[in-house]
C-alpha cells in the first residue's frame, strides 16, 4: 500500500485535484505578499485600499489552500468548494484566452480548472464522497446517508470494538 493511501482515504483522483487546487491558493498568497512588500513603508495616500487588497488576497488564498489540503487529506467537505474553484479557474482561463488575447496564460489556467472539475466528478471521486460500498449503487449509498452513513458505520464499529 502506498504512503498516500495510508495518509488519505481519498482516491487518487481526489488527491490530484487537491494538488491542482493548491496552485491558485499559493498564487493568491504570493500576490498578497508581493503587494504587501511592494507598498510596505509607503504613505497610504492614494493607495489607502492596498491593505484591503492585501487582506483579500491572503484570506482568499488561505481559503483555497484549505480546500486543497482538505482534498489531500481526504475530507469530503472540501469537494464542493474545490469544484467552485475549478469552475472559476476555467472561467478565468477562458477570459484570459479569448477577450484578453493572452492564450499563453489562459489555456493552462483553463485546463487546470477543467481538470479539477473532471477529476472530482469521476466515478471513484463520487463513490468516495457518497461513502459508497462495494457493489452498492450511488442511489443506495445516497439513501443510506452517503458520507454521513459511512461516519455512523465507523462510529458503530469503534463502539463495538471498544
Amino acid at each position: 500500500m502506498a504512503l498516500a493511501d495510508k495518509i488519505s482515504p481519498a482516491p487518487r483522483e481526489v488527491r490530484i485535484a487537491g494538488a491542482i487546487t493548491a496552485l491558485p491558493g499559493l498564487a493568491l498568497l504570493a500576490i498578497g505578499v508581493v503587494l504587501a512588500v511592494a507598498y510596505l513603508g509607503e504613505a497610504p495616500e492614494g493607495r489607502n485600499n492596498i491593505y484591503a487588497e492585501v487582506g483579500y488576497y491572503l484570506v482568499l488564498g488561505a481559503g483555497v489552500l484549505a480546500c486543497a489540503i482538505g482534498l489531500l487529506l481526504g475530507k469530503t467537505w472540501a469537494r464542493s468548494p474545490a469544484l467552485v474553484v475549478g469552475l472559476v479557474l476555467a472561467g478565468i482561463g477562458w477570459y484570459a484566452t479569448g477577450p484578453s488575447h493572452q492564450p499563453g496564460y489562459g489555456v493552462p489556467i483553463m485546463i487546470a480548472g477543467a481538470l479539477v472539475v473532471v477529476l472530482l466528478f469521476r466515478r471513484p471521486s463520487r463513490a468516495w464522497v457518497l461513502g459508497q460500498r462495494e457493489g452498492e449503487s450511488e442511489e443506495e449509498a445516497a439513501r443510506r446517508g452517503g458520507a454521513e452513513g459511512r461516519a455512523a458505520d465507523r462510529e458503530h464499529r469503534e463502539h463495538d470494538e471498544g
